[in-house]
């Protein structure tokens, strides 16, 4: 609900307690002390530990770790290091190691993101890497700016009082991981790329180390290291042969390893022939010499080949999975076997180091070894059964999503029906949510393969599914893509409800997002084609949601009209809630209109049917309104009782974010009715519970009201401090309504040339604004400025 503007009331309150619906101190003293907002920037205390293990006995490499050593002592301004080097040479299980014996010299957490800078499918981009960093510190995700210049600043400071590791691994270039660096601070990124990344070094002063392959010595070691628990009495010579055909890359000789280890009656002379073999066919399909890259790729086929028929089978399946790691269960799918032979499948593949296991059930591909599974996938299966493995996966896919939405999201009221019932659902709301964050970032991507393999309808459904889920977590980015795709796949097809629910779903989220005049396209967009297919039900919704938008954008009148024409509908419908709610919606629009008798009639039946309806989240928002037309008109007694009543309803169904709407109303009463301490209180709880869950604006409509509380109390410099924070945010956020209203009391408390500046800038933005407010406030302003 948009924020009001009303006048300052003087008044004073003394009182001191601790909020118990948020667990937030707060202090209130008389006028020569001060009341502080106990609130973050996005959770100190969240201390992440994403790196996954490193391998299995980890030797050599010696000198690079004790170079990583001494950045702990050595350079206090250093931001980050760059371990480069070819494919295959160890740099990810270099990081690692270091960064897990390294964790309690970063008392903060240690961040990690695999950039697939290399990997057969899409790299992953800053936008991405940012937003889940940020998210992994604390950040609600509502709060998560919508560029990469707004996410990399909110990082960096995010950063700037924190001691971090953040590894970068497998980055393509300079680009992918500039806005990744840190700021000046404690905190170390370090850097895995094939490049030497020379960019980095000129702009961040960042230290560079190539990793070579291991000395013959070195590469013999890691492979009796690795086999000496089931091998004996190996010729060392062999040993020595078979380093050499892995030329020498850790990669290769673990590979390798396993091999060996896995077949201890087998002679190591027999192993190194079928190598060798191997090898020659390589060069017979190769052109020049046998560089490093040829070798890895001949242990790889060397290691596929002596897999049984149906784990070589699934190996090759699983490089057409959509994200970069997957679970048992996308596994299964993407087969489309007996779930114990895929188990199996898994197991071996794991044991033969073709896989790496990142959790309990989940697993990735080392890069190269995904483009060797696509490989083997297009030379082995045919172009039909490749699109099927893919088909099965996104079936999955969108099954569980639907699953994960009914379990998880705010609004159940899915678009379709998924038909014959699959697998059980999630057993409970926290089993369906660890789903969800695990493959939160392998949905956008089966979103994209439906789309790209021609399954279109597939790709719309599972685009609708989610949005139910990102509407409830905020998360805007995957959001706007996948609708996006959405919407392209329902224009493809020719589905005009579907293209219209995409236009509504995109309408909300710019809306949510403060792009308003894209809203505005896509929101007239729906309503036209659901007009045109008779759906009055989705006319009156996207006629309300287009309302609001013109709420936030501070135009009254278009919000007026377009509020009247859906009463008009919803009048016709047999839907009481629609009707409840398209009242509010135009009473709350007519109070700021100050059409106050209009305003009344709307919401005194509003309130009727919601109270009738027994919905009392509703009731609730139907009381704020009332309580604001109430101290519009002077009563503040009864402006008081209802905003309390309003919070003690949201308290009892536990809703945030409607509490923290209702305390800025109870806070404006509180004002009104002279009691400027308590109202205070009010503020500091709403600016807490906006702040946790990511509302910037509403955390800014808070603080501004502690400034005019401030204000109230005579602390003017408070106030301006507060004012100023509440200018900075509507600013930054590009809301013109309360920029305007905020600087105009900014001005109030100011003096001389910077309360003029203030007042003027006002000014100008109010004459984009012709309602009966912003023409006052402009009046008020003129004489100010005379």
């Amino acid at each position: 609900m948009p924020d009001d503007s009303d006048g300052e009331l003087e008044g004073a309150g003394n009182r001191s307690l601790v909020n118990s619906n948020t667990g937030e101190i707060v202090q209130v003293r008389d006028v020569e002390g001060g009341i502080h907002f106990h609130y973050g920037s996005g959770g100190r205390g969240h201390r992440p530990l994403q790196p996954p293990r490193g391998v299995r006995g980890f030797v050599n490499r010696i000198s690079e770790l004790t170079a990583l050593d001494e950045l702990l002592v050595d350079d206090e301004n250093l931001v980050v290091y760059v371990i480069s080097g070819t494919a295959g040479v160890g740099k990810t299980s270099l990081a690692l190691h270091w960064a897990h014996r390294a964790r309690a010299e970063f008392p903060d957490g240690q961040l990690y993101i695999d950039l697939r800078g290399y990997d057969p499918g899409l790299p992953v981009s800053p936008d991405q890497a940012l937003e889940r960093f940020l998210l992994a510190l604390g950040v609600p995700a509502a709060a998560v700016p919508a560029d990469v210049e707004a996410k990399s600043s909110l990082y960096r400071s995010a950063l700037a009082e924190r001691r971090m590791l953040i590894i970068l691994d497998n980055a393509a270039n300079n680009a992918q991981v500039r806005p990744l660096i840190p700021g000046s601070g404690q905190s170390l990124a370090i850097v895995t790329s094939r490049s030497h990344l020379q960019g980095l070094a000129i702009r961040h002063g960042a230290r560079r180390r190539t990793l070579d392959t291991l000395t013959e010595a070195e590469a013999v070691q890691l492979l009796t290291t690795t086999i000496r628990e089931y091998r004996t009495g190996d010729d060392p010579a062999e040993v020595a042969e078979l380093a050499g055909l892995c030329a020498y890359l850790p990669l290769a000789l673990r590979i390798a390893a396993e091999r060996a280890a896995s077949r201890p009656s087998m002679p190591l002379s027999r192993l190194i022939a079928d190598l060798r073999d191997e090898s020659e066919l390589w060069n017979t399909l190769s052109t020049g010499d046998i560089d490093e890259a040829e070798a890895v790729h001949t242990v790889f086929a060397w290691s596929y080949r002596a897999l049984p028929e149906e784990t070589a089978l699934v190996f090759c399946l699983l490089g057409l999975h959509p994200g970069a790691d997957f679970s048992e269960a996308a596994a299964e799918a993407l087969a489309g076997g007996n779930p114990r032979q895929v188990r199996t499948a898994l197991d071996q593949l794991t044991g033969a180091c073709l896989l790496e296991p990142t959790g309990f059930a989940r697993y990735r591909f080392h890069d190269l070894l995904r483009a060797y599974s696509v490989d083997c996938a297009q030379s082995r299966l045919s172009q039909e059964e490749q699109l099927a493995a893919v088909q099965r996966v996104c079936d999955w896919y969108l099954r569980t999503s639907y699953d994960c939405a009914l379990t998880l999201a705010h609004d159940t009221t899915l678009l379709f029906e998924m038909g014959e019932s699959g697998p059980p659902g999630f057993a409970d709301h926290s089993q369906a949510a660890r789903w969800y964050a695990e493959e939160k970032f392998n949905l956008e991507a089966a979103v994209r393969a439906a789309a790209g393999t021609g399954q279109l309808l597939t790709a719309w459904r599972l685009a609708a599914v989610l949005e139910r889920i990102y509407a409830t977590y905020n998360h805007f980015n995957d959001w706007r893509s996948t609708s996006r795709i959405g919407l392209d796949c329902a224009r493809e097809l020719g589905l005009r409800a579907e293209e219209a629910a995409m236009h509504d779903s995109l309408g909300r989220l710019c809306r949510m997002t403060m792009r308003l005049e894209e809203a505005v396209t896509h929101h007239i967009g729906a309503v036209a084609t659901y007009r045109e297919l008779g759906d009055l039900a989705n006319v009156v919704k996207g006629l309300n949601g287009l309302g609001w938008v013109h709420l936030f954008r501070h135009r009254l009148h278009d919000a007026r009209t377009a509020f009247s024409e859906a009463l008009d509908v919803a009048q016709e419908l047999d839907d009481p809630e629609w009707h409840a709610t398209v009242l509010y919606s135009l009473g709350y629009t007519c109070a700021q209109l100050r059409d106050l008798d209009a305003a009344d009639a709307h919401l005194t039946r509003s309130l009727g049917m919601f109270r009738d309806l027994e919905s009392r989240l509703y009731e609730s928002m139907a009381l704020t309104a009332t309580s604001y037309v109430a101290r519009v008109r002077g009563d503040s007694g009864t402006s008081l009782a209802l905003a309390t009543e309003a919070v003690s309803i949201s308290r009892e169904m536990t809703n945030r974010l409607w509490e923290a709407t209702a305390l800025l109303y109870l806070g404006k009463a509180q004002r009104a009715a002279g009691e400027s301490g308590p109202a205070l209180v009010s503020y500091q709880a709403a600016a807490v519970i906006c702040r946790q869950n990511g509302d910037r604006s509403r955390e800014a409509m808070a603080v501004e009201g502690a400034g005019l509380a401030y204000g109230d109390l005579g602390r003017g410099d408070d106030a301006v401090d507060f004012h100023r924070q509440a200018v900075a945010t509507h600013r930054q956020l590009g809301d013109r309504w309360k920029l305007a209203k905020n600087l105009v009391n900014l001005s109030r408390e100011l003096s001389g040339d910077e309360a003029r500046h203030c007042g003027r800038e006002a000014f100008e933005i109010l004459a984009e604004f012709d309602d009966a407010k912003s023409l006052a406030l402009r009046t008020s302003l003129a004489e100010d400025l005379v």
